[in-house]
């Protein structure tokens, strides 16, 4: 497959290159419906090649009763599909980053499918939010046409949830994430065409007639659709839009429908747009055909054909609550996006990821913070901090850049309420439309480390702590326990100290101190002043209260120096 943008229309996202050699990844992306890999060469120009493509219609959320279990069916067909890419994967030495979304997300046994994979496969997969996804399938689709100018509407519609975005440039200016999808509204309404087993070669029902839609359930079906997308399609129109692009299976199957109803190939859907009444030209077809009728249409896949009615409804009914009068597919989409945002994250010197990350922390605090200032400075002491005691944790770059961004956010359940605000903030960061550019664990953490910034320690008794891996705990632990002691530093909310230095001895600066852990060295920390004429007594007082956690992740004793020891008495 060929990337159809050029470096001049999309700037910094170029598609079909040179063949200078970069780094070969694979993108995995397990869809709720199918699961679709690209392996992919990176070119000097920033772009990539594609090596080659699987595609496995492995139905995950096939049968599971509104995406909430996952079966052990649809598990085993799951994993037996990534052995195969991963050995296609390994025949181009390919490094694999695999995402999952909505069929795992939202399945009550996903840890653990994702602990049989991991077990089975060796890989781990990164659980991705709807907005996450969005963003990925965004920059995806801006390798793939020239649209890179213009403001974009782009939807994506899986098998359990649909991606509404607003973008320009390669920049996403709203996100919305709508629990609708082909197989999901299948379940709901059209359950008589669905099989027991993965598309139609598994068997036809006997009664060819029961899988013709029933005109009452096309009808609350549509009733659905726009109640379900109304609110998403007022937020998204008030910004307005230049182009509207379709991504995702159901419509890259909808385009090749129109395309045949036209006379042209099929095969080259990719690009083609498609007005609103060929839309319903074809789901005029679709609503009013048996399925054995559907897999007679010239240009269906028959893979979709006992889930394409669902979808096309659900298109239909994006169309018309937003306004679409023209579309464009996009053959490029989520597994395209993953693989140049590695790509990035694999190219020296490149920070773009984390730099949009750090700028959506920073945006958070600003909106919801009520003093974002001592946010800046609690995160430029909590990561002097952690570059001073690398020797005893030894965490890694990612853990300096959540520690970062935990200090920027850990304050904005302020926007709810004082009380128990370090609760509200959890459910805010892990809840975040703004917050993109994460997976679901690294969201999690970064909300547990924000979480922790305060009142009790981090402890199984809390659910989401339990759920962590004993690795997991070990790190937030250590990174709430700087942050606690980078807040204590800045208790007066005025930047009084400028920088700290630490040192590790075998005894605290002055007998006052309480031992905590007899035997074990001392961690002693000096703050230092922006000006030597300032008195910094309260904020080592407060670092030193606030150092318990630190010690105990550490092992180890802790001294602020500079306490009024008559105040620890």
């Amino acid at each position: 497959m060929t990337a159809a943008a050029s470096p001049s229309s999309n700037p910094g996202l170029s598609a079909q290159p040179p063949s200078d050699q970069g780094p070969t990844l694979a993108a995995i992306d397990m869809g709720t419906n199918s699961f679709h890999m690209v392996v992919a060469r990176g070119t000097a120009d920033g772009g990539f090649e594609v090596i080659t493509t699987e595609k496995d219609m492995v139905r995950l959320g096939k049968g599971s009763g509104d995406m909430k279990h996952l079966t052990e069916a649809a598990m085993e067909r799951a994993v037996a599909s990534l052995k195969r890419m991963l050995t296609v994967a390994a025949s181009y030495d390919a490094h694999v980053s695999a995402v999952a979304t909505s069929a795992v997300r939202e399945a009550t046994n996903s840890g653990e499918f994702l602990n049989r994979v991991k077990a089975e496969t060796g890989l781990s997969v990164d659980v991705i939010s709807g907005f996450e996804e969005a963003r990925l399938i965004h920059l995806g689709v801006l390798q793939a046409l020239p649209v890179f100018d213009q403001r974009l509407l782009l939807v994506d519609i899986g098998g359990g949830s649909t991606e509404l975005l607003i973008g320009e440039g390669s920049t996403p200016r709203a996100v919305r994430s709508v629990k609708l999808g082909s197989i999901r509204l299948t379940e709901r309404f059209f359950r008589p065409t669905a099989h027991d087993g993965v598309g139609v070669g598994s068997g036809r029902p006997i009664d060819d007639e029961a899988t013709r839609p029933n005109k009452k359930m096309v009808k609350k079906c549509r009733r659905y659709v726009r109640s379900s997308l109304a609110a998403a399609a007022h937020d998204l129109k008030a910004l307005g839009f230049e182009v509207a692009v379709g991504s995702s299976g159901t419509i890259m199957a909808l385009a090749t429908l129109i395309a045949s109803a036209r006379g042209e190939d099929g095969l080259q859907a990719s690009g083609l747009s498609f007005t609103r009444n060929e839309l319903a030209a074809v789901i005029d077809r679709l609503v009013a055909s048996s399925l054995n009728e559907r897999l007679n249409m010239h240009g269906m896949d028959d893979r979709r054909a006992d889930i394409i009615v669902g979808g096309a409804l659900l298109l239909e009914g994006v169309f018309e609550v937003l306004g679409i009068e023209t579309m464009t597919a996009s053959a490029y989409a989520l597994r395209e996006g993953v693989l140049y945002d590695r790509l990035t994250t694999h190219r020296p010197g490149d920070r773009r990821l984390a730099d949009l990350r750090r700028s959506n922390a920073q945006r958070l605090s600003r909106q919801l913070d009520p003093d974002h200032r001592h946010a800046e400075t609690c995160a430029r002491l909590a990561v002097r901090l952690f570059d001073e005691t690398e020797e005893l944790h030894g965490l890694g770059p990612a853990d300096r850049e959540r520690l970062d961004m935990a200090a920027l956010v850990h304050n904005v359940g302020l926007s709810i309420s004082h009380a128990s605000h370090h609760l509200h903030t959890y459910y805010i960061v892990r809840n975040s439309e703004h917050l993109t550019g994460f997976t679901d664990r690294e969201l999690e953490l970064l909300a547990q480390v924000a979480r922790y910034h305060r009142k009790s320690h981090p402890s199984d008794r809390h659910v989401e702590h339990g759920r962590l891996e004993a690795d997991d705990k070990s790190r937030v632990a250590v990174l709430a326990g700087l942050l606690r002691v980078a807040i204590g530093l800045d208790r007066g909310h005025t930047g009084a100290v400028g920088d700290v230095i630490l040192t590790v001895a075998d005894e605290p600066p002055s007998p006052d101190y309480e031992e905590w852990h007899p035997n074990r060295p001392w961690l002693v920390i000096r703050p230092v002043p922006v000006d030597t004429d300032l008195d910094i007594g309260l904020e080592a007082y407060s670092a030193q209260e606030r150092s318990r956690l630190l010690a105990e992740a550490l092992d180890i004793n802790v001294a602020v120096e500079g306490v009024v020891h008559d105040a620890l008495d």
